[in-house]
């Protein structure tokens, strides 16, 4: 991915600290950490995560959780070290400024307890309603990479024509753009598939686990027809 050397598959915690959605409980830690360790002992190094997730008074709980769990983790050091966190900062109507995301960047920071962030993700786009503050949110990839808070930036929720965009924006800044995760779907999905191959860009894919049922991989699925599986 990029310049970054990831596991084929990756790790979300988007259910992390999300009572509304997934009815997280604190309670539910320890077994959260076995499952982490058991990923990361079998080859898993991307987690995902994002400033947003976390519901309520556990806002941000998914970040400080990765975050000790990485510290805590009792494997071998240069495995641990190998720990690659790709976190996403939303697009919030109040960050209207470069400087605003970097603050956003160093409180995900503070949250982990790391040092440097793997990839730092613009969580979606805001084009279609605030094209101005998108201009100052790339910038703010920019920034937080050249002050060395990140070591690659991507994006999250982008379109293809979009995609491009932002490519050549950071490209002409000096950046480049590392990744893109989008919804795994046959509608969504290909066109940027397209663009990943062109200009060497990492494709993340969420959602996989339930769209294996869409795309005909589960062989009883009712779902399952051969477009899909063919163009997958």
């Amino acid at each position: 991915m990029g310049p970054l050397t990831v596991s084929p598959m990756g790790f979300g915690t988007w259910a992390w600290g999300n009572q509304l959605l997934w009815g997280y409980q604190e309670s539910m830690d320890t077994d959260l950490q076995r499952t982490f360790n058991l990923a990361v002992e079998n080859g898993i190094n991307l987690f995902d995560t994002a400033d947003s997730y976390g519901t309520g008074r556990l806002n941000g709980q998914s970040e400080k959780i990765l975050g000790r769990f990485v510290r805590e983790f009792e494997g071998q050091k240069r495995v641990r070290d190998n720990i690659l966190i790709a976190t996403k900062f939303a697009a919030y109507p109040w960050r209207l400024t470069p400087g605003q995301f970097v603050t956003a960047c160093k409180s995900s920071l503070d949250r982990m307890q790391i040092e440097q962030i793997g990839i730092g993700q613009l969580h979606w786009s805001t084009a279609n309603y605030a094209p101005l503050q998108e201009l100052a949110l790339w910038d703010g990839l920019v920034a937080m990479y050249e002050k060395g808070l990140v070591r690659a930036v991507g994006v999250s929720n982008y379109g293809p024509k979009q995609l491009v965009k932002i490519h050549d924006y950071l490209k002409a800044r000096g950046v480049s753009l590392c990744s893109a995760q989008v919804l795994l779907s046959r509608l969504d999905f290909f066109g940027a598939k397209g663009i990943s191959q062109g200009e060497n860009l990492g494709l993340q894919m969420y959602r996989e686990a339930a769209e294996t049922v869409m795309c005909g991989l589960l062989p009883d699925s009712p779902t399952a027809t051969s477009s899909r599986t063919d163009s997958y």
